[in-house]
């Protein structure tokens, strides 16, 4: 067996490994109950998927253009989805459209509580100003 095959071989396992992680977080975006559980599912699979593709991708095509973009795209990905994910695990908290009772412990209550009461006691500080 010469490396070619070994890499192609390689290369398509790990995009098969890409499209299961990549169908998991769609399916959990379905299947599951509340927006916790899907913002959980949509971001870790296809983190996972996505590295998959993008490193079948390099080994098919090794070029520093590709491998530049795929390294660049990652990091993109790393950076965004958590805090992405972060942020509408946030607002439905604020908004109320969340399931409190699927909440094993609620720290954010106690957070959002001070702070509504310090701005409550100094409303000329809470503002843009």
């Amino acid at each position: 067996m010469n490396w070619p095959v070994v890499l192609d071989w390689v290369s398509g396992f790990l995009l098969i490994i890409g499209a299961f992680f990549s169908f998991a977080a769609g399916l959990g975006l379905l299947r599951f109950p509340d927006l916790l559980s899907r913002l959980h599912s949509a971001s870790k699979p296809q983190v996972l998927g996505l590295a998959s593709v993008l490193l079948a991708v390099v080994l098919q095509y090794p070029t520093w253009g590709i491998i530049t973009s795929a390294v660049l795209v990652m990091l993109f990905q790393m950076m965004t989805i958590p805090a992405s994910t972060h942020m509408v695990g946030r607002a439905a908290y604020r908004t109320k459209h969340l399931k409190r009772s699927a909440l094993y412990k609620d720290e954010l209550a106690e957070v959002i509580e001070k702070a509504d009461r310090t701005r409550s006691e100094d409303p000329g500080s809470g503002g843009n100003g």
